[in-house]
Parts: structure tokens; C-alpha cells; sequence
């Protein structure tokens, strides 16, 4: 027996058989467990939109306040020549 030939006779062994029994319940349980994934899948993307737009307000606030472009000015006076 070749190799395919084995795979597509463990395959069809396999399939030979009877199938296991599927709970009753199956489909519900898997809508509700997508339901709870998508909702927390939101919840998650919420939180992470406030958290970047608070994080934006505080940057505008700090820079607002600091206002980084600005030089700063000097601390000592250039030396003065020809006196």
C-alpha cells in the first residue's frame, strides 16, 4: 500500500465510524459564548478609545500650559566687548 493510499484508508476508517452524539444545547451555548466575546470585544476597544483620548487632552492641556516651542530664555547675559 502506497503512502496516499494508507492516508485515504486511515481517512475513510475514520469516517466509518459512528459519529459521536452532539449536545442538544450546542448552538446555544456557542451564540452566547460569541455574544460575550463580542461584548467584551467592545467593552475593550471602549476603554482603549477613552484612554487615547484622554491621553490626547492631556498632551493638548500639558502643551497648552508648558508650551514647549518656546525658547527658553537665557540664563546669563552674552559677555559685553570694548568697555
Amino acid at each position: 500500500m502506497s503512502l496516499p493510499d494508507r492516508k485515504e484508508a486511515e481517512v475513510r476508517r475514520m469516517l466509518d465510524v459512528p459519529h459521536p452524539a452532539v449536545p442538544p444545547d450546542l448552538a446555544a451555548r456557542a451564540a452566547e459564548r460569541g455574544r460575550r466575546i463580542l461584548v467584551r470585544r467592545r467593552a475593550v476597544q471602549a476603554v482603549a478609545w477613552a484612554l487615547l483620548l484622554a491621553a490626547v487632552a492631556a498632551f493638548a492641556v500639558w502643551a497648552a500650559v508648558v508650551e514647549p516651542w518656546v525658547v527658553p530664555p537665557a540664563d546669563t547675559t552674552p559677555p559685553l566687548d570694548g568697555w
